[in-house]
């Protein structure tokens, strides 16, 4: 009976240190972004950098998903305000009937955006590999990622794990309207890529040749998945 209350002892307390760390890493990754989060009502503040990452996500055929359709507008004001002069879409373009990057270029030009100043990479299969692509591939130095505020703090954190000067873009033009679908998620995601971009570090699944930004962005339209 005593070798029992001790193991439910030990557990509990291994339980309770569990909680605590995926707590401090969440609140220690939030606070450290900060100072470096803009959004639409601060954006004559952001710094100029080498391009806009905008993050991919749901595409249904060529139709952007809310969340993403945000996300696409604010690497678009962004460019607009010269703020950039480059946009990288990076997403999901693993398989040949599901294209998240060719949706955001779609919605980009027509809206504007120059087609040599759009750059895709298509094997942003993940946030950390997004960044590491755009470091190795792309060859950018400094970034703006434009997401939305529950998941641009991870994305700077794997950022300056990964040496890339980085800025966040909250995009959320309806505010608080993603945090109870996704927030939940983002918590564990947080711990994963803290492990990720600090210790682990691992490859992305694709790496291939290199594509400066500083170029033209046309090269990367409709390629396959090695960049």
């Amino acid at each position: 009976m005593k070798l029992f209350i001790r193991l439910i002892i030990i557990l509990v307390i291994l339980a309770v240190l569990g909680v605590l760390s995926v707590l401090f890493i969440n609140l220690y990754i939030i606070d450290s972004a900060k100072e470096r989060t803009f959004n639409p009502a601060t954006i004559q503040a952001i710094p100029k950098t080498d391009a806009a990452v905008v993050l991919g996500s749901l595409v249904v055929g060529d139709s952007l998903s809310p969340i993403l359709l945000d996300r696409v507008m604010g690497g678009i004001e962004l460019y607009k305000a010269g703020k950039v002069k480059k946009i990288l879409f990076s997403g999901d373009h693993g398989q040949t009937n599901y294209d998240e990057v060719n949706a955001m270029m779609k919605y980009a030009i027509e809206h504007g955006v120059k087609s040599e100043d759009i750059f895709l990479d298509h094997a942003g299969f993940s946030t950390y590999e997004s960044i590491y692509r755009a470091r190795d591939i792309f060859q950018c130095q400094s970034i703006t990622i434009v997401t939305q505020n529950y998941h641009v703090s991870r994305a700077l954190y794997i950022s300056r794990q990964l040496g890339v000067d980085a800025y966040g873009f909250d995009s959320n033009y309806t505010p608080g309207a993603y945090f109870d679908q996704y927030g939940e998620r983002e918590i564990l995601a947080r711990v994963k890529d803290f492990f990720n971009a600090s210790i682990l570090k691992p490859k992305p699944t694709y790496l291939g040749k290199v594509i400066p930004i500083s170029g033209s962005g046309v090269g990367t339209h409709d390629k396959a998945s090695d960049g």
